[in-house]
């Protein structure tokens, strides 16, 4: 659009120059005609010349104004073309500018992209191997659980007429309670441990709980609760009666039998006066005393207590402590005669220290002898070998300044006409 200006001023502007120029020289015939006088026949001439010269530059300007058509026509070709290559020169520059900026930008993107795939892919591994790992323990649970089960089972049923089987189960929750009392095993207590009676028929207390002062407890596991289960379960209340006539039955005949083995007189065994038997089911433990107090007070004048777990856990707590007060005691005195011989070893160890500072005493004088023959006495080794070398001795070494300073503090080296006969001090 301004090329287009410019043209048309251009050719406005030839324009009035033709014009004014025509005029000018009209204007100038005409004056010089009116004063010279000329005719009008000349001025016609005149004026006929001006057209042709007009006419001629008429078709001069028109030539002009093609040509400056043409070449505007050429330009505005010219320029598109130019705008056109500009154009695809910086769409060109834009294009790679832009790439290079988003592979600036996206390269951190595709590089952390990668990682979280990596990451996911891992992630997904260990989840897919934990979970076949959980699989598999899902299923060796199962197996166990259903072991367990028919475990549970198979004793339900021994307990419900095995005595044997229930001495053993009995002996079992026993032992539990004994190592969670605290109690040391082979130390404060034994379990199945083959002893003999006076008559040399052996015996097997099922655990033998050891006392600090020396004495023995001895603790009877084997009760049968067979007709405990059988009350339990029964639904008929003559039943349940009955059942439960036998279970203190049962009870009562054990004390009996316990009694006659004399568990407290077995050789290696310091027991107390009693032996405790063991009811390994709480609930057989109270109903047996609420409907047959009787019995407790039969099995102690027998020396047997009964205890079921709570009431063994109470004492065997107290045994436990008993242990500890003694430990206590014992180490105690051990502190007491370890601190003893700590305070002889302390005095020992001050009269060392005076005796080493006796020795320091004198090997500080021994030091500051063999100082002053060394250096600040007089006659001392320094001085004299230094006369040696001021006599013309071959040395590779010298001594210290300081040294020598010191060893020439008060006195002076003799001259080269021999050594000087000095004493030491």
């Amino acid at each position: 659009m301004e090329f287009t200006i410019s043209l048309s001023l251009v050719f406005a502007t030839l324009i009035g120059l033709i014009v004014g120029l025509v005029l000018g020289v009209f204007f100038a015939r005409s004056k010089e005609s009116a004063d010279d006088g000329i005719d009008n026949a000349e001025l016609v001439s005149t004026n006929r010349v001006l057209e042709e010269r007009l006419s001629n530059q008429q078709s001069q300007y028109e030539a002009q104004l093609k040509l400056l058509q043409d070449a505007k026509q050429s330009l505005s070709q010219e320029f598109e073309n130019l705008a056109n290559r500009i154009f695809e020169d910086k769409q060109a520059k834009f294009s790679a500018q832009s790439k290079e900026a988003l592979e600036v930008s996206l390269s951190p993107l595709r590089r952390d992209i990668g990682d979280f795939r990596k990451q996911v892919e891992t992630v997904y591994d260990k989840e897919n191997a934990d979970r076949n790992k959980l699989v598999g323990q899902i299923s060796e649970l199962q197996k166990q659980t259903l072991q367990i089960s028919a475990d549970a089972v198979s004793l339900a049923n021994a307990l419900r007429g095995d005595n044997k089987a229930q001495g053993n189960w009995g002996e079992f929750v026993l032992e539990k309670l004994l190592e969670d009392s605290g109690l040391t095993k082979g130390r404060e207590y034994d379990t199945q441990v083959a002893l003999k009676d006076e008559g040399g028929k052996r015996r097997n207390p099922d655990v033998i709980i050891h006392l600090p002062e020396g004495r023995d407890i001895i603790i009877d596991a084997k009760v049968s609760l067979v007709d405990y289960e059988r009350y339990f379960h029964a639904n008929d209340d003559e039943i349940k009666q009955q059942c439960l006539k036998q279970h203190l039955a049962s009870l009562g005949a054990h004390i009996k039998g316990l009694s006659v083995k004399d568990y407290e007189s077995l050789e290696g065994v310091n027991s107390l006066d009693f032996v405790l038997i063991f009811i390994p089911v709480e609930a057989a433990f109270m109903v047996a005393l609420d409907r047959a107090p009787e019995i407790m007070r039969d099995a102690y004048d027998r020396g047997i207590i009964l205890v079921s777990p709570s009431t063994l856990m109470v004492t065997l707590r107290t045994i436990k402590n008993l242990w500890r007060y003694a430990d206590q005691n014992r180490n105690a005195q051990v502190i007491a005669n370890k601190a003893g011989a700590l305070y002889d070893q302390f005095v020992r160890y001050v009269e060392a220290l005076d005796d080493v500072g006796r020795h320091l005493d004198k090997g500080k004088e021994a030091w500051d002898t063999a100082h002053k023959r060394l250096v600040s006495g007089k006659g001392n080794l320094v001085r004299r070998t230094e006369e040696l070398k001021t006599l013309g001795a071959k040395a590779k070494k010298s001594l210290p300044d300081n040294v020598v300073s010191i060893a020439n503090q008060n006195t002076q080296l003799p001259d080269s006409s021999g050594l000087a006969d000095e004493s030491e001090t």
